[in-house]
């Protein structure tokens, strides 16, 4: 094929391939154990499977609406009451997506102009600032402390300003596994009071979170939750990463705006899912005993590497777990994750790479949603390193 010679500058110039994908290949390539990237390598529910089945065998194969179906919808108020005791109107107050990532990235679309500036807390997940640099927005970078991985409001109260847009926020946090507490929804709600910021907040880990702790949902705080974008994730509540579905609470003007961005992306979302997530959803206890399922899981983790020469940094909530290395290597945390899939066969993510400008704490993340085998492949490696 001849190569087309024209100009084109790229719209992101700055932003490469995707970590997860580049480890995750490079986890192939190496025949690794991929703790990498944030998914489960165990099976969903058979309850679930046959539900979808279900749908698809009587027909419910075209375009759902946009919106997403109303049983799923009012099932999702429904849980969202239940869980946190916030009231959203499932006509007009929630939309079906594509996953989180979709939901991310219509509602920074759908929001943010250019001139607009967005205040993101460093290390970030990666899809945020490539969707607000498509939208003509600033980041502005805050800060997360280490090792603990807080906000300092005080820091964010001074970069806020006529032009600041949006905040976004996320937890339980990923990369770092930190959790936001009921102080800081209240400092939150003081910066944002009487200005016109929007908050995105990110919640598709909120039943994945340790020692009793409750989520502090933005949907708890009123006053946060009539000008807050809530996204989740059945992909992360229900080990079914690969059918990208997720969902998006937010107060009428907002969804109005955000469906408007919405449906010029994916229009609507998998038709027989939808309706078996609408069923699945009557079982509580897929998602309210999903926190003691993840503890355990990384305490067997943990408690694999407890005569291994790396630090384990605490995780609050997700399924990922930090391990300081700075006792094993001075590498670069990239050059460090790149060896110990080359050479050691267990895949990670380097945790400097979530920051705008690299930060290298000699920490790697890897995910423990996996199977006793393969933790247990992967904690025997890494004990001998």
């Amino acid at each position: 094929m001849t190569k087309f010679k024209g100009l084109i500058p790229s719209k992101l110039p700055g932003i490469g391939t995707s970590i997860f994908a580049i480890m995750s290949r490079l986890a192939i390539e190496n025949k690794a154990i991929n703790l990498s990237q944030g998914f489960p390598d165990f099976d969903c529910s058979d309850k679930l499977k046959s539900l979808v089945n279900n749908y698809v065998k009587k027909g419910y194969n075209q375009y759902a609406p946009m919106p997403g179906i109303i049983s799923l919808r009012e099932a999702i108020a429904e849980k969202t009451e239940y869980c946190y005791s916030a009231v959203y109107n499932p006509e007009t107050e929630i939309t079906i997506t594509s996953g989180a990532t979709e939901a991310l990235f219509s509602a920074i679309s759908a929001f943010i102009r250019e001139g607009d500036e967005v205040i993101v807390f460093d290390p970030a997940y990666d899809s945020y600032v490539p969707a607000i640099l498509l939208g003509g927005g600033t980041p502005i970078y805050g800060r997360l402390s280490y090792p603990d991985f807080k906000i300092n409001w005080d820091e964010t109260q001074k970069m806020v300003n006529q032009r600041t847009r949006m905040i976004i926020i996320n937890s339980p946090h990923n990369p770092t596994g930190s959790v936001l507490t009921a102080d800081d929804m209240r400092r939150l709600e003081k910066i944002t009071k009487n200005t016109n910021i929007i908050i995105l907040s990110d919640e598709v880990y909120e039943h994945i979170i340790f020692e009793k702790k409750e989520h502090q949902s933005i949907c708890r705080y009123p006053k946060l939750a009539e000008r807050s974008l809530v996204i989740s994730s059945f992909g992360k509540t229900f080990h079914t990463t690969g059918w990208k579905m997720g969902y998006i609470l937010a107060p009428e003007n907002l969804t109005s705006e955000f469906r408007k961005t919405h449906q010029f992306v994916v229009f609507a979302v998998n038709t027989p899912i939808q309706y078996a997530i609408a069923d699945f959803l009557k079982e509580r206890d897929s998602y309210i005993n999903l926190p003691e399922f993840y503890q355990q899981k990384r305490d067997y983790f943990n408690n694999a590497l407890k005569d291994s020469r790396f630090k384990i940094i605490p995780s609050s909530g997700t399924y990922f777990q930090l391990l300081d290395y700075s006792a094993i290597s001075d590498e670069k945390e990239e050059d460090f994750a790149v060896r110990l899939t080359k050479e050691f066969k267990v895949a990670s993510i380097p945790v400097s790479v979530f920051y705008h400008k690299k930060v290298e704490n000699k920490i790697l993340r890897f995910c423990f949603a996996k199977s006793e085998e393969t933790m247990n492949k992967a904690a025997e490696i890494l004990c001998k390193i």
